[in-house]
């Protein structure tokens, strides 16, 4: 067994199912639920996605030989409201993770430990892969956790079931 190779297939996978367990929390929102957030400090799952995607794009566009902070980012106008409709949110998603999955499996394993950077600071490729990890794991949680306060008993469980 590679071992370089067995990371990113996993990675991959894992990173998918990250993915699939947020929209399935999200299929159980309706669109004005999208844009709720309880008080003006927190963010609407939409303004999560919004910089989710916002990101996912930024970091793995040409990550290689870019910095991952990209010129084109701006960061602080992902934290605005401005997208309207449950449509537009998802297609920001799926952009997002469209950049970031193909950016993941362009990756040879001998290009792990090549030395990329993001906002100037040098990380190995696993390095940024598990960065990212976390990152998004923290955000995907957030989603799950208003999606479930706003469902209450009518929430759909995304994994096992208590008792089960």
């Amino acid at each position: 067994m590679d071992i370089g190779s067995e990371y990113l297939k996993i990675v991959i996978k894992r990173f998918k199912e990250a993915k699939v367990t947020a929209e399935k929390a999200i299929e159980q929102l309706t669109e004005s639920e999208l844009f709720w957030a309880p008080n003006e400090e927190s963010n609407s799952v939409a303004i999560i996605v919004k910089h989710m995607s916002g990101n996912m794009v930024s970091r793995w566009t040409d990550f290689l030989i870019t910095d991952g902070e990209k010129p084109f980012r701006n960061r602080d106008d992902e934290f605005m409201g401005d997208i309207q409709t449950k449509e537009q949110m998802m297609e920001l998603w799926e952009i997002g993770w469209n950049t970031f999955l193909n950016g993941l499996k362009s990756i040879e394993e001998e290009q792990l430990l090549k030395t990329i950077t993001i906002r100037n600071e040098p990380h190995s490729v696993m390095q940024a892969i598990e960065r990212q990890m976390y990152h998004y794991s923290y955000h995907i949680g957030q989603i799950i956790y208003v999606a479930k306060f706003l469902k209450s008993s009518d929430w759909k469980t995304l994994t096992i079931p208590r008792k089960k």
